[in-house]
């Protein structure tokens, strides 16, 4: 199977890359021409292909050229849509990085584009493979929870701005942390509740953690609401919250409140806790599930994984995009949002 990476701007580009080119039978090709937005420092293009040990090419038409079967899209969110559209217009099934797009007509485009050319539109959504997630899937979808009343959830993680600049560029990223860190539980919660929309919104933002840093002109810090039509309530922390030498990237909790259970998980803490004398710091020694890996070989070849989940389609990542574009109207004005989920 030939499967392609377009661009190497996101900063799951390279991890991505490296485990395609570890699985039997999958031969990676990466082009990544529009460099000109990397900052200066960032190491991108051609030198970050061979430090990956992939194949490279200088453009997209000779990428579509040597024919994939697959591609993954991993450019800054404004130029989701462009290349979605070209892998669509080559027949090739696309993994895009979320979010989805940066506005819903975007997004709605890229699901319309990929139907009309009979391929699969999938997007990067990894953390519904966690074991944890599929025990409360499994627990709430049998009934032992009985009715969902509840749901907080919390998705923190280092400002990625110092990594790839422009995830703090406004035009480029579509917006800062509630952009960046809403999708992963707006998407579970649209897989957990079987599709059921989000029916209003109310959202607030703010760049206190960054406030003094200057060169952050997006919001670092966010709290959703959400009202389902199942009549469930759920809030989001979709914070750039961790300190930046903390030995972990972030994490993903979430807390869900039934009629008859309470459950609680935590995707990224598979992990034994310790501290070293010799380097006066924290030690964390991870030991769970790779969920980019499972993702990624269910993209390649679904039902060939763990079968207990499929990845996020076009259709559930424009509803968790239309979550991420109502809760910025809420920021804005101070109101409650209603969505339109059509």
């Amino acid at each position: 199977m030939k499967v392609g990476v377009l661009s190497f701007a996101h900063v799951h580009a390279g991890g991505f890359a490296r485990l395609l080119a570890s699985m039997d039978g999958v031969e990676v090709l990466a082009a990544d021409p529009d460099t000109d937005l990397a900052a200066p420092g960032e190491v991108r293009g051609k030198d970050f292909a061979a430090q990956l040990g992939v194949n490279y090419v200088d453009t997209y038409e000779e990428l579509f050229a040597w024919g994939p079967d697959k591609v993954v899209v991993c450019s800054e969110n404004v130029r989701h849509r462009a290349l979605v559209e070209l892998a669509a217009s080559h027949g090739a099934d696309v993994l895009c990085e979320k979010p989805l797009a940066t506005t819903a007509e975007d997004g709605a485009a890229m699901v319309a584009a990929c139907r009309a050319a009979g391929v699969r539109l999938a997007v990067a959504h990894p953390v519904r493979f966690s074991p944890a997630y599929l025990a409360v899937r499994d627990a709430v979808r049998s009934g032992t929870t009985g009715e969902v009343l509840t749901v907080s959830g919390a998705n923190n993680g280092y400002m990625p701005g110092a990594r790839r600049r422009w995830f703090v560029d406004p035009d480029l990223a579509g917006g800062g942390a509630l952009m960046d860190h809403t999708v992963h539980l707006a998407d579970l919660l649209d897989d957990l509740f079987d599709g059921a929309p989000a029916t209003d919104v109310y959202a607030q933002t703010n760049n206190i953690l960054y406030e003094a840093d200057g060169e952050v002109p997006v919001e670092t810090a966010g709290l959703l609401t959400l009202t389902y039509a199942n009549g469930a309530v759920a809030t989001i922390d979709c914070s750039w919250s961790q300190p930046r030498h903390h030995p972990a990237w972030g994490g993903l909790s979430m807390q869900v409140v039934g009629e008859r259970a309470t459950l609680e998980m935590d995707a990224f803490d598979q992990k034994v806790h310790g501290f070293s004398e010799t380097s006066r710091s924290g030690v964390e020694l991870p030991y769970g599930v790779d969920l980019d890996a499972l993702m990624l070989r269910e993209f390649l070849f679904p039902g060939a994984g763990t079968g207990a989940i499929g990845v996020t389609d076009g259709e559930a990542a424009l509803r968790s995009l239309r979550i991420v574009t109502a809760a910025y109207e809420s920021a804005r004005t101070g109101r409650t949002v209603t969505l339109n989920q059509h």
